[in-house]
């Protein structure tokens, strides 16, 4: 049941999101090095946004980190499937997405997204919801990283209740799943959406404690792993794998049917694929093998915390 006394203060989560794409582009930054790319871009039907992009920077081969504030008179088929009542209404959407995928086979890939969205309809109440989280997509596994990674996100969601993080883990197992490899995308991670039971202060306040812990949950596991000397082997196996990153953005992912759908900046929605990646037909890996760990080991659910 939706808490509709409450103000709905639009611009302050817009302005936390800015904010926040800003914070971990330059923590970012200050591992890499590199200078992000800047792109500010409007949407005919209503709204715009700001892309930043890293490309080919010693530590990160390409990092984006987008904010985007969409708005229209529709609601996208990608929203209302499971919403039927949503129809006919106005959308207004805003979040800020990244995806960073590192030069080092050693150092996993990782994703990030917190969002707002909120539909109005004359003579009714808004109806409105809070949803993101981060997941993280490893090419050889950690113990530690996998623990460090888990334990951020539990800290992140505990204070606010005891059961959001094995709610919002479990969650993310399901979602970030690969049902035509019968295989997870990675270890996983937290994965909310809908929130919007404990009234728009406690919602907004948990999308920002997320958001905020990101940098926390994955700056010091890139740190630890990007200088670890690799050959050709690995880097052949991290192309391989990042196939299976674009198969899921491009057939499961609804952040990125949500902006095809509703007329987003091409280029913004697809910046999560990476830039290099490898198919190969029928390939299993040597038995025994660090390859074969990932997938006995690591693709399987797993309670690290």
């Amino acid at each position: 049941m939706q808490d509709n006394q409450q103000n709905i203060d639009k611009a302050a989560v817009k302005e936390y999101l800015l904010g926040l794409q800003h914070s971990i582009c330059a923590a970012l930054q200050a591992v890499d090095g590199s200078s992000w790319q800047e792109d500010s871009w409007t949407r005919e039907e209503g709204g715009g946004g700001r892309s930043r992009v890293l490309v080919d920077g010693p530590i990160i081969e390409k990092g984006g980190v987008n904010f985007s504030h969409v708005f229209g008179t529709q609601m996208p088929a990608s929203a209302t499937q499971n919403r039927p009542e949503l129809a006919g209404r106005s959308f207004e959407a805003m979040g800020v997405s990244l995806v960073i995928h590192p030069q080092n086979p050693y150092a996993p890939t990782s994703h990030a997204n917190v969002r707002f969205f909120i539909a109005e309809k004359e003579g009714a109440d808004p109806v409105w919801w809070f949803g993101g989280g981060y997941d993280l997509t490893p090419y050889y596994g950690n113990d530690d990283d996998c623990r460090h990674w888990h334990q951020t996100a539990k800290d992140a969601c505990d204070p606010f209740s005891p059961d959001y993080y094995s709610r919002f883990k479990n969650w993310c197992d399901e979602y970030f799943y690969l049902k035509h490899r019968n295989e997870p995308r990675g270890i996983g991670g937290l994965f909310f959406d809908d929130l919007n039971e404990p009234g728009f202060e406690q919602s907004f306040a948990f999308m920002r404690s997320v958001g905020d812990s990101f940098s926390k949950a994955y700056l010091p596991i890139l740190q630890r792993r990007h200088a670890i000397e690799f050959g050709e082997r690995e880097r052949q196996f991290q192309l391989y794998r990042r196939g299976r990153y674009v198969e899921f953005n491009l057939v499961f992912d609804r952040g990125t049917l949500f902006g095809l759908q509703t007329g987003g900046r091409t280029e913004s929605i697809l910046m999560s694929l990476p830039p290099l990646v490898r198919w190969e037909y029928d390939w299993t890996p040597e038995p025994g093998s660090a390859e074969a760990q990932l997938y006995e080991k690591y693709l399987i659910p797993n309670n690290w915390v």
